[in-house]
């Protein structure tokens, strides 16, 4: 989002290698520059309870820049149109089973991961990112706690706890502290009735059967 807000292309090729992007895309829109090279896509999805929760409240911190757009302030607002796929990235499981299905088509290119697993295991799936990437951890650096340290680095309080995250400002002045709420599994049931999530898992339900991908959901 920073590299293109400025509404100018960037030269990606001019910036250091190895180059490490973030985006929102669908597999299907990503450009043949990425789908057909040799670059690796890292997945990281999340069961969509939590995913719905966490999405509204981000958003709801969220400054908007254009006058028409105003934050929801209550999350069955807006609950109609997640269950009909009406979001702004697309609908969840459209999002999902793109990776999910190129993860399986292409296992060397794809690497399909769940948040609540990495939570669960974090340094199994460490290890499985870096042999994933073709730069598995020597025995030596597990043996040095290598691979702890960097759970350390990159867990929520560490990147929480920031001076950049706690009093910087990301684009359109949105704090960097919007990015970060509270991490949990299970948390959705704070603000999703019985009902609403019972709809809701039913579509996502429908929408993913037949391709063998599912979701644990904690309460």
């Amino acid at each position: 989002m920073d590299l293109y807000s400025k509404h100018q292309l960037p030269d990606l090729e001019q910036l250091p290698s190895p180059r490490i992007f973030s985006s929102h895309s669908h597999y299907e829109t990503l450009p043949p520059s990425i789908r057909d090279s040799g670059c690796k896509i890292v997945y990281i999805c999340r069961n969509p309870l939590d995913q719905l929760v966490s999405s509204f409240h981000f958003v709801g911190k969220f400054k908007f820049k254009r006058e028409n757009v105003k934050p929801l302030t209550s999350i069955d607002e807006d609950f109609d149109n997640v269950c009909l796929g009406i979001r702004s990235f697309g609908p969840f499981w459209d999002s999902v089973l793109g990776y999910w299905k190129a993860s399986l088509e292409r296992p060397d290119k794809v690497l399909f991961l769940k948040y609540e697993d990495l939570k669960e295991d974090i340094i199994f799936y460490l290890k499985k990112v870096a042999e994933f990437l073709g730069i598995p951890f020597t025995e030596k650096e597990e043996k040095d706690g290598v691979i702890e340290e960097i759970s350390r680095l990159c867990s929520f309080d560490n990147l929480r706890n920031l001076e950049v995250n706690k009093n910087g400002v990301h684009l359109w002045g949105t704090p960097n502290s919007a990015f970060f709420r509270k991490a949990k599994v299970g948390d959705w049931c704070n603000d999703l009735t019985p009902s609403m999530a019972e709809r809701f898992l039913k579509i996502v339900e429908e929408k993913l059967a037949g391709s063998g991908l599912s979701f644990k959901v904690s309460e």
